[in-house]
């Protein structure tokens, strides 16, 4: 079977965040946008397939995740895409990866700690530890010639710190796209272990990787796995967010049994949405050939944007990401300044771009542009930056 990724569906009017309610965010309706990291895909028609035949049903009752055929379309996910071995008492269901995030973050140290995370971050690890009371220890990402790595340094300095407790990874990284090697996780983990520093590692961007990159998941490169776990979810790669429901790969058992008391007994959030459970086992067990054509497109996006670039705004710049389908586009060289280009886009392009300087000051002179989209609103979105820039030129 062949995919489609060009049918544009019209996503208004479906209480959608990224287009019903885009006024929230940049200040004005009607523009097109390229925001919050879902995508304008359909999700495969095995999914919706399995949905309708279970909406026919009509009953709706509590769900369960803790069985052998959720935990174990994870476990062949893994297996056949990672080459990566899960054992099924490691996993655990999490309504989102955020909720995991936190939850690990309060059982794993207490107010006043420090959580060490690389910058420019996804903006929600800015809010998840600052509102636990923690402190957001920040490890500025190196960016020379368009490329960034991590600055190890640094990064040991600020695990070093007595009260340092979590390091929060992201991999692969939102926003820059990086696909950390394994020669990269080993070392961040070395660093972790020699510190006692315990690492969340959020790879909810993991199918989405372009080749030769391969993601690795970090539980197959440390050697003590009591020091780590992933967060992540189906949604962001078949795009169903809104069905519900994440998992956590947790190895510590005293680790993953406090989590679920909490998990629970104390939030009573341990009943999975059924659609949910149903959209992540199809699509781990009968989709593998559809990320592969879907991250064929994304990429096809990219070199869209980076040729669009190239040719009409030369200033701005584009190194096609190792990952995600977030364009992490350099506006440094442009002679305005960020607010000026976002005032541009926003009031004479008519459209929604974010502004770098969300994933903290790291991403100041960056946008970041979702192309998880049909090419033609990706056509349309560059001719409306041009727009943008013709106005203020």
């Amino acid at each position: 079977m062949k995919y489609i990724f060009d049918e544009v569906v019209n996503r208004l009017d479906t209480y959608c965040t990224q287009w019903d309610y885009i006024e929230d965010r940049f200040g004005e309706k009607d523009l097109l946008p390229f925001s919050i990291s879902d995508t304008d895909f359909l999700c495969p028609p095995e999914i919706l397939s399995a949905l309708k035949k279970r909406i026919e049903h009509g009953i709706f009752g509590y769900t369960r995740w803790n069985h052998k055929e959720f935990k174990g379309a994870i476990q062949q996910w893994y297996r056949n895409r990672f080459s990566t071995s899960i054992h099924d008492n490691w996993i655990v269901y999490s309504p989102t990866v955020i909720y995991t995030v936190s939850k690990l973050i309060e059982q794993l140290s207490e107010e006043g700690d420090h959580v060490v995370i690389h910058t420019p971050a996804y903006d929600a690890f800015y809010k998840v530890v600052m509102d636990n009371n923690r402190v957001f220890s920040e490890s500025k990402l190196l960016y020379e010639n368009h490329a960034y790595s991590i600055d190890f340094e640094d990064l040991e300095e600020k695990l070093a710190h007595p009260r340092s407790k979590v390091f929060l990874l992201c991999s692969p990284h939102n926003p820059t796209g990086r696909v950390w090697t394994k020669a990269e996780l080993k070392e961040m983990i070395t660093l972790c272990k020699k510190h006692q520093v315990y690492v969340i590692s959020d790879e909810i961007h993991m199918d989405i990787v372009r080749k030769p990159h391969v993601h690795v998941p970090i539980v197959k490169v440390a050697e003590d796995l009591d020091f780590v776990c992933i967060c992540t979810s189906a949604s962001k790669t078949f795009n169903v967010p809104g069905l519900g429901g994440s998992y956590a790969i947790i190895p510590n058992q005293n680790i993953k049994e406090k989590f679920l008391i909490t998990l629970k007994n104390k939030d009573g959030l341990s009943s999975t949405s059924t659609l949910g459970a149903i959209a992540l086992m199809t699509a781990y067990q009968e989709n593998s050939q559809w990320v592969d054509e879907m991250n064929q497109y994304i990429e096809k996006n990219m070199e869209l944007i980076k040729e669009f670039l190239d040719r009409y705004i030369p200033a701005a710049h584009l190194k096609i990401p190792e990952s995600t389908y977030l364009a992490w586009i350099d506006i440094s060289q442009l002679p305005y300044t960020d607010e000026q280009l976002q005032d541009a886009l926003i009031h004479h392009g008519k459209v929604a771009i974010m502004p770098g300087e969300v994933y903290g000051t790291e991403g100041k002179g960056f946008l970041r542009m979702n192309v998880g989209c049909p090419s033609s609103k990706v056509i349309d979105g560059l001719q409306r930056f041009k727009m943008a820039i013709d106005f203020l030129g």
